[in-house]
């Protein structure tokens, strides 16, 4: 269990992340959602300790991650696998590699350096790409595959870790509807078939209804939406992107939800008034 306790960041005089409290059971698939600068990326940061909480705390399974160091933290780190939008690959080396580099932090520093990784380790990197289907790039150099492709590589390096948790930021971004598609469908089977507990950062919120089971709206660096997707109406839509970007995020989530061969668009839910008044 991931405990966030009254979590908040600052840069100067900016509150980028304000008193958070969140508890998230190990195996949720959890969609943080909000406008751009609403803080979902600082928090999915400051849960890997790539930044750390101005103050408060951050536990999993009753230790306390947030006050880590030296080796506990390059441990925690593995174990909490981050998946970047840029998807932070080496272009010049070759896919296998790339996983490959996903066992960095299970290896000793010497035989990290010699890169010698072995047949089993190997045979694991194969494995994760076939899963992804893209274990026919293996020995292409990653900066010739596509963002989809790519991502999927990051997710396959991801899953080297052997992690408890997964936070991907903005994973889909930078993709066209059909690639977000994957990606989104990848990460969904990873938190159901492994029980890996899943928790990404998604600028639309219909996405985020279709593929997570538990929803957080942030806006202003405060969480001011935690429920499931049905309990998503647009009133609670509101309170999450502002009245003016809501037409807007609405618009963004359709496209990027309904693409697919028998896939529905999905359509944003109306409070009953308001329903009644455009009727």
């Amino acid at each position: 269990m991931l405990v966030i306790r009254n979590v908040s960041r600052r840069f100067g005089s900016n509150v980028a992340v304000k008193s958070v409290d969140l508890t998230i059971p190990t195996g949720q698939m959890v969609g943080v959602i909000g406008a751009s600068g609403a803080g979902k990326s600082t928090l999915l940061r400051m849960i890997n300790r790539l930044i750390d909480p101005s103050e408060g705390r951050i536990d999993f399974h009753a230790r306390e991650v947030s006050s880590l160091g030296g080796q506990a933290l390059r441990d925690w780190q593995r174990d909490c696998a981050m998946i970047f939008q840029q998807f932070n690959l080496v272009p010049r080396l070759d896919v296998l590699t790339n996983v490959l580099l996903g066992r960095l932090n299970h290896r000793s520093t010497v035989s990290s350096l010699l890169n010698m990784f072995t047949r089993e380790e190997r045979a694991m990197a194969v494995a994760a790409l076939e899963r992804l289907d893209i274990a026919k790039t293996a020995l292409q150099r990653a900066g010739t595959l596509s963002g989809g492709q790519q991502q999927r590589v990051a997710i396959a390096r991801a899953l080297m870790q052997e992690p408890k948790v997964i936070l991907a930021d903005e994973p889909i971004a930078s993709l066209d509807p059909r690639n977000a598609q994957v990606v989104m469908q990848s990460l969904k089977d990873i938190n159901r078939k492994d029980g890996i507990t899943v928790i990404t950062n998604l600028h639309t919120l219909d996405t985020a209804r279709v593929y997570c089971e538990r929803i957080i709206g942030m806006s202003g660096g405060e969480v001011v939406f935690d429920g499931t997707p049905d309990d998503l109406t647009e009133a609670a839509a509101r309170r999450i992107y502002g009245a003016d970007a809501l037409e807007e995020a609405f618009s963004e989530a359709v496209t990027s939800t309904s693409f697919g061969a028998g896939r529905e668009k999905v359509e944003p839910r109306h409070e009953p008034e308001v329903a009644a008044a455009r009727s």
